[in-house]
């Protein structure tokens, strides 16, 4: 939703200003692991952050995007489970690369790595960039990218 929106409905089109940053407690959801897990990757100089007037860490998204891919080359592959045909993971995005009319967008999920083939234009309007939270969207052969509502 629009902040100040007094019907309350959901934004149709979102578009990020300035770099962007997650609390230390997204930044463990999206990387898979407990906030404590990700303080002391902090504390041990593994993910960096900087510490807000608040007190509360942050960690750019930049940042969360490189740790993101060195977990994923230390982790040994997962064997593959048995899922259903149209599945979702939350990820985030690790790699953008635009041209005149397509863009392809490298997205890290956990252990899992995709790569979407979209428009330039829809990667315009999403905002999308190195460090931002997506959507993959699996069908088939064809990934789809979309912002959750929840981040």
């Amino acid at each position: 939703m629009l902040p100040g929106d007094p019907r309350g409905e959901p934004a149709r089109c979102w578009v990020r200003s300035g770099p962007v940053e997650y609390r230390i407690g997204q930044a463990a959801e999206l990387l898979g692991v407990s906030a404590d897990t990700a303080r002391r990757w902090v504390d041990a100089g593994r993910l960096v952050a900087r510490t807000d007037a608040r007190g509360q860490r942050l960690v750019s998204g930049s940042e969360l995007a490189r740790f993101a891919r060195s977990l994923a080359e230390e982790a040994p592959p997962e064997r593959p489970r048995a899922q259903s045909v149209r599945n979702r993971f939350m990820g985030i995005v690790t790699r953008v690369v635009r041209d005149a009319v397509m863009a392809q967008v490298e997205i890290q999920a956990g252990p899992h790595r995709f790569v979407s083939l979209i428009s330039r234009e829809a990667a315009d309007e999403l905002g999308l960039e190195e460090g931002v939270v997506v959507d993959a969207v699996v069908k088939a052969t064809n990934v789809g990218v979309e912002i959750p509502d929840r981040f």
